[in-house]
């Protein structure tokens, strides 16, 4: 259960290098928003790392909101700002983004933990005991609710509408399999909270690694050139 969560930042934090690096070279707000949204994946599988040797009240509100809350939800900014272009939609929903993300941090924050919690459990993952100690108001569960929405509507959706694109044109092979990669491992983490309501809450870890891995694949994918579209290096 400390393993996997490890592999999990590591290669997360690599992974948002990565795309960090592709924007410092061509710049398109997209791959700073993919980065941000990585970066809050990242913190969240980091706290899971420390809760698995101790328990940090701060620590603990880290992981709910950066994983729970705005961790789809910057992602899916970065797609929006992908595919739509013109005008000011894009923007505009990121002041929004900003603005809802200032309020989750506030609502997680400041509030102070349970004090009737039970005694943490080290052996137990943190997925299955943080309701028992998180001060959370049904602004914060709507909210949760939301964001997760939000994101993986146009992650998950994005990548979806952008491999079919390339699939109907019959261009680009190599980015519609990491359109489709990309969207399968954004679904990954979502659909491990069947598998907490359902008593398994070690599925998270493993749905968190398991989703940012196949999404890596796919970022890797969709930016490598084939080889065939390279032009020839003349000599002379």
């Amino acid at each position: 259960m400390h393993i996997i969560p490890f592999l999990s930042t590591l290669v997360t934090f690599t992974f948002a290098a990565a795309v960090f690096s592709r924007f410092l070279k061509r710049r398109g707000a997209h791959l700073l928003f993919w980065t941000i949204g990585l970066l809050f994946y990242g913190i969240g599988t980091l706290a899971e790392v420390i809760l698995g040797f101790t328990f940090n009240g701060l620590v603990l509100k880290l992981w709910y909101l950066s994983g729970a809350m705005l961790t789809a939800a910057w992602l899916g900014q970065g797609t929006i700002h992908l595919l739509v272009r013109k005008g000011r939609l894009a923007w505009i929903l990121t002041g929004l983004l900003a603005a809802v993300s200032i309020l989750a941090a506030t609502l997680i924050l400041l509030p102070p933990l349970s004090t009737a919690a039970p005694a943490y459990q080290l052996t137990q993952a943190i997925s299955s005991q943080y309701k028992q100690f998180l001060t959370r108001g049904s602004l914060t569960i709507i909210l949760t609710i939301l964001l997760n929405i939000y994101g993986t509507l146009t992650l998950v959706g994005g990548a979806i509408y952008s491999a079919v694109i390339f699939w109907r044109k019959r261009v680009m092979f190599n980015r519609m399999i990491g359109n489709i990669l990309i969207a399968a491992g954004a679904l990954a983490p979502a659909m491990a909270g069947s598998f907490v309501r359902m008593g398994l809450a070690d599925a998270l870890y493993l749905s968190e690694l398991i989703g940012v891995v196949l999404m890596y694949i796919g970022f890797i994918q969709a930016t490598t050139v084939p080889v065939r579209e390279v032009a020839p290096v003349v000599a002379g």
